[in-house]
């Protein structure tokens, strides 16, 4: 299945596909999706990595977050990171036209489910 990452004004601004089992919770599939992307970065280690969550050693950056120096990152870390993330309202998740807000929300996917992350980028000044 294709996941897809969003502005809050529903631009696309990126795409994955996932292999996903028929039904999970939604923090099964933040972390599922987490490791796949630090997976991808870890067998080809980069100056920028693309993901859902800024890694520890990084900086934001415009397009993604800039690595000091192209570094192996842990996917478990990161994947406690991106469902901290999402308990702080970092970001939210769009399941067809319904938005997801319970962790353990169970989800029944397929291949033409449309599933998207939208990140909310905090304001300056608030």
């Amino acid at each position: 299945m294709r996941i897809h990452d969003e502005t809050a004004t529903g631009r696309l601004v990126g795409t994955m596909e996932l292999d996903v089992p028929g039904v999970v919770t939604l923090r099964e599939l933040i972390r599922l999706r987490v490791r796949e992307e630090v997976a991808r970065y870890n067998a080809r280690p980069v100056e920028r990595f693309h993901g859902l969550v800024r890694p520890t050693a990084a900086e934001a950056d415009l397009n993604g977050y800039l690595m000091p120096t192209p570094t192996r990152i842990d996917w478990e870390r990161q994947a406690d990171a991106a469902v901290a993330a999402f308990e702080r309202n970092g970001f939210f998740v769009l399941v067809g036209d319904r938005q997801v807000e319970e962790l353990d929300a169970e989800l029944t996917l397929d291949e033409a489910s449309r599933v998207a992350f939208v990140r909310l980028v905090p304001l300056v000044g608030g």
